[in-house]
């Protein structure tokens, strides 16, 4: 099955130096390294890029930066809780060559659905480039209603997928059923990828996929030819990084920022409040690296 930006994409970490700024260089090295890897599209100033702590002028940065070095699509995160800010990153960025838009729901404010769709349709009606949905309820602390999602995918020609992090397969299953058969969904939520998989997804936006794109293009290509078996296989060996990738006391991203310095990246330390990782994490990242590099090499 084909997607429009790749069946495994990575929401990428942002490269800070040592003393915090915005290190354009390394996260252009990493974006490269990504696409080596396998990785069939970014998203640049998503979560795990930590979006939220970057300016204006150094999410552009970015954005302008990462796609003049990689062949691949990248998507631009430019969704906040503000939807005049978003709408004027959203025109920003859309001159900047990048080949979608994702429209993270607004966090913080808790609006109703009405408020979420109108904030949504303003993004996407400030860019002719295809916008992708981002439902993170964890993090926003409201759940885009599917009812609100189906009307938005069959209303708005340029909102043409969803990152899905609610956590529910079976009401993904939903969104899948009614939603124009063009649309696609994308799971956010790297433990659930097999089970949305299953219902209708055609790939990942995942974390885990900065050190193991390999696996999961063995667990797509297995699973879109029908080896049910190969895939959870796969997906088994998947489980750790899964687990490791964000937990209570050491959220995402501080995993993947230490897993990237193994691979030797100078990605530095998170902006606050996430800060640095606890010293634990960079031990667990060994772990977890050479169990992916002995299930590769099998």
């Amino acid at each position: 099955m084909s997607a429009r930006f790749g069946r495994v994409v990575t929401a990428m970490i942002t490269a800070f130096t040592t003393e915090g700024e915005l290190d354009i260089a390394e996260s252009v090295r990493l974006a490269k390294w990504l696409q080596d890897q396998g990785n069939e599209g970014l998203v640049i100033a998503g979560t795990t890029g930590e979006a939220s702590t970057l300016t204006d002028p150094e999410r552009l940065a970015l954005f302008e930066a990462v796609v003049g070095a990689v062949t691949i699509p990248v998507i631009a995160g430019t969704g906040s809780n503000d939807t005049a800010h978003s709408v004027h990153l959203t025109k920003e960025a859309t001159k900047l060559g990048v080949a979608g838009i994702l429209a993270v729901g607004p966090y913080y404010n808790r609006p109703s659905q009405a408020g979420i769709a109108a904030h949504i349709k303003a993004m996407a009606g400030a860019t002719t480039l295809p916008v992708v949905v981002y439902d993170i309820p964890v993090r926003t602390g409201r759940k885009i209603s599917t009812a609100n999602l189906v009307t938005m995918a069959r209303d708005v020609k340029n909102i043409v997928g969803l990152k899905d992090a609610g956590g529910n397969p079976g009401e993904t299953a939903n969104v899948i059923a009614q939603a124009p058969s063009d649309f696609e969904v994308y799971s956010g939520d790297d433990g659930l990828t097999l089970p949305l998989l299953a219902v209708g997804a055609v790939g990942v936006i995942g974390v885990a996929t900065h050190w193991s794109a390999p696996e999961h293009r063995r667990m797509m290509d297995a699973f879109f030819s029908g080896n049910f078996v190969e895939a959870q296989r796969v997906n088994a060996a998947l489980l750790e990084s899964y687990a490791f990738e964000t937990g209570e006391e050491a959220p995402n991203p501080l995993p993947s920022k230490e897993m990237m310095k193994l691979h030797g990246f100078a990605v530095g330390d998170a902006r606050l409040p996430m800060g640095a990782a606890p010293e634990w994490v960079a031990e667990r990242a060994r772990v977890v690296k050479a169990n992916i590099e002995s299930f590769r090499s099998r």
